[in-house]
């Protein structure tokens, strides 16, 4: 029997979110989260897609070696166990690749180091993504791991757009330059776009644009990125629900100079404490847009700063292409928020894009159009899958990797 199952794996500081996939077809069979892992009220909502109910429970789980256990009983418990021969590999997502990891990487101990040696750049996101990778190869070391990095899809940038304008030997010594992230929904929903279009994504050009709490954009050339709106960390470019996105660097310096502030209180500032939730005290966008019908001039403030600084990158971005084929909006924001895609197209009209109010304020499950059939810019609204996306490369690696499928 050829095995055909993925289990796919975001191992986060105190949480881990999972998903078995069957990829003969896509279909999901089970998926789930254990969340805060360390604590004595840690939570898991297991949901088998295929037979049964959704479950719950309590408890403490000491930590992700012990929650992946947990998940790998309740996998059991619907037949679906970490034991099955039908499963063919564990995906991993994994923040931050570098420059090394372009594509998905079957895991051994070198690779682990790399991934280690990147915390540095990604202090918040690699360590809790080793320990899953870690703790996943203890329970079945003969199962091929694959690490799928998020900054993977950005690497075709042009070093034009990848670099920063500052002193080349620092940066190379530091290794700073534009690494992007969210690169597995970029690829995914640049793709999803052609096919919407009924075309091949390399005879498509697309500006992604991923609007969930954290948010960036991507300018797609023929399937392959060519920039992205987040740089060294995922600080950079949009205004997101708790980031600021772009700022002056020299506003680091005022607030340290002038504010008396710390290193580590300034990096609070602009990662938890700024973007929505610091121009109006609310992250969440459908609270926002009910502050505003209620005539709150805050909320109404920062959705317009916010609406701006999207409206900047997708300008920026047809420049970038010179010829745009489509504006996909994808995740949590950009699926179901219509007046930010309405606020987000208007006055493009001349560059071609549009929205038809009555297809923009439909709401579906599947990916769609919501410009008008004259536009000369398709504007479309296509639901990521970040999990199918992680399956599908894991799945296609392990399958022409001989020696990965037999764990070698």
């Amino acid at each position: 029997m050829t095995p055909t199952r993925v289990l796919v794996l975001n191992s986060g500081s105190s949480s881990v979110k999972y998903q078995l996939l069957d990829m003969r077809d896509g279909s999901r069979l089970a998926m789930g989260i254990v969340e805060r892992i360390g604590e004595g009220s840690s939570r898991l909502r297991h949901t088998p897609l295929t037979t049964g109910e959704p479950r719950e429970w309590t408890g403490a789980v000491a930590d992700h070696e012990a929650a992946l256990k947990a998940v790998a009983e309740e996998l059991a418990k619907d037949g679906l166990g970490l034991d099955s021969p039908e499963l063919a590999a564990i995906g991993h997502r994994v923040v931050h690749g570098g420059q090394r990891f372009t594509e998905p990487t079957v895991v051994d101990d070198k690779v682990l180091a790399e991934i280690e040696r990147l915390i540095p750049v990604a202090p918040l996101h690699n360590p809790a993504n080793l320990v899953g990778l870690r703790t996943a190869r203890a329970l079945r070391p003969d199962l091929p791991q694959v690490a799928v990095f998020d900054t993977a899809f950005h690497t075709t940038m042009p070093e034009s757009a990848a670099r920063y304008a500052i002193d080349v030997e620092t940066a190379d010594q530091h290794r700073i330059r534009r690494y992007g992230f969210h690169g597995t929904s970029h690829a995914y929903v640049s793709r999803a776009t052609a096919k919407l279009l009924g075309r091949a994504p390399e005879d498509v050009n697309v500006i992604v644009l991923h609007l969930g709490n954290g948010a960036s954009a991507s300018a797609v050339r023929g399937g392959r990125c060519v920039d992205t709106s987040m740089g060294l960390t995922p600080l950079e470019g949009l205004v997101m629900g708790t980031r600021s996105g772009d700022v002056d660097p020299a506003v680091i310096f005022h607030l340290m100079r002038v504010g008396g502030m710390s290193t580590d209180e300034i990096d609070t500032l602009l990662n938890k404490r700024s973007g929505l939730v610091g121009l109006c005290g609310d992250n969440d966008m459908r609270e926002i847009r009910r502050r505003i019908d209620e005539g709150d001039e805050q909320a109404r403030l920062a959705f317009d700063i916010y609406i701006h600084r999207l409206k900047k990158y997708i300008g920026a971005y047809y420049a970038v292409l010179g010829t745009v084929d489509a504006i996909a909006f994808t995740a949590g924001v950009g699926e179901n928020a219509a007046p930010v895609r309405e606020a987000a197209i208007a006055g493009l009209e001349a560059l071609g894009a549009a929205v038809d109010p009555a297809l923009n304020a439909v709401r579906a499950d599947g990916p769609r159009l919501i410009s008008p059939a004259d536009a000369r810019v398709a504007v479309a609204v296509v639901p990521t899958d970040e999990e199918l996306e992680i399956a599908t490369q894991t799945y296609a690696l392990v399958g022409k990797n001989s020696r990965a499928i037999t764990g070698e």
